[in-house]
């Protein structure tokens, strides 16, 4: 089995923390990296201030495989993400020519104010992210992907990344409910977790239609091992006298 290939997201910006807005951009991210064989590892949220921006990511890549930012790239004054990468690799951000031919191609030259063209200044050495939504592009340095906040855009940029990242093995998964407290399966979870060299198992309560029950939720790179582990569990379920679904529950995690 090849090795794990780990990745990191920073979702920058105060109006996640505040509640004002509802980040949308880690759950189809986690998603989108498992289709190519990433694991997403640690995700931490963070205000857009500076000296946070700079640790963070200093941080994140120097540990992962892959960073991913989402947010703070966009035209107003606190959209401070950009010059704040570039401060921590240690270079200029300088107006790229190729992200102000974006923008003046989508939204005209006469168009280009400064608060838009504050949108094409780009570390020195990126490489741009193309955005087929707004034009605004994101940028990569080294192995940071810089993305932009609003979900349809982080997801349109993504796009043009796909082919610059390596995954590892992919990773499979099943899952299976019971209408039963997860207590009782305890000691059936850690039992057939530990007799598989490369699979984790989550428990994730739920309370549906007045009855509490359990989703357990299988992983691992390989494919015999995961059939045959959900074949087990499903049996030792049996054994306690409780009837499993194969799939998840409708409702989720209360």
């Amino acid at each position: 089995m090849g090795k794990k290939v780990k990745a990191a997201l920073i979702i920058i910006g105060d109006e996640i923390l505040s509640g004002r807005t509802k980040d949308a951009n880690l759950n189809f991210l986690a998603n989108w990296l498992n289709g190519v064989g990433i694991i997403l590892d640690e995700v931490r949220v963070i205000p857009d201030v500076a000296e946070r921006i700079i640790n963070n990511v200093n941080d994140c890549r120097s540990r992962f495989d892959y960073l991913f930012t989402t947010g703070g790239i966009g035209p107003t004054h606190d959209d401070i993400t950009a010059v704040n990468i570039a401060k921590a690799f240690g270079v200029a951000l300088t107006l790229n020519e190729d992200a102000k031919k974006m923008l003046a191609d989508a939204m005209g030259t006469d168009n280009l104010t400064p608060a838009r063209l504050k949108m094409a200044m780009i570390p020195e050495g990126a490489s741009l992210i193309k955005n087929p939504v707004s034009a605004a592009p994101g940028f990569q340095m080294e192995n940071v992907f810089v993305l932009a906040g609003i979900p349809v855009v982080m997801q349109g940029m993504l796009l043009d990344i796909e082919h610059r990242i390596s995954g590892g093995a992919k990773i499979l998964s099943k899952a299976l409910h019971v209408y039963a407290g997860e207590s009782i399966f305890a000691d059936v979870l850690v039992e057939i977790e530990n007799s598989y060299e490369y699979l984790s198992i989550g428990s994730y309560p739920f309370y549906k239609a007045g009855s509490y029950g359990a989703t357990f939720i299988l992983r691992t790179v390989m494919e015999n091992e995961l059939n045959q582990a959900f074949s087990e569990l499903q049996d030792k379920i049996s054994k306690k006298g409780y009837e499993s679904f194969e799939g998840e529950a409708l409702q989720g995690k209360n």
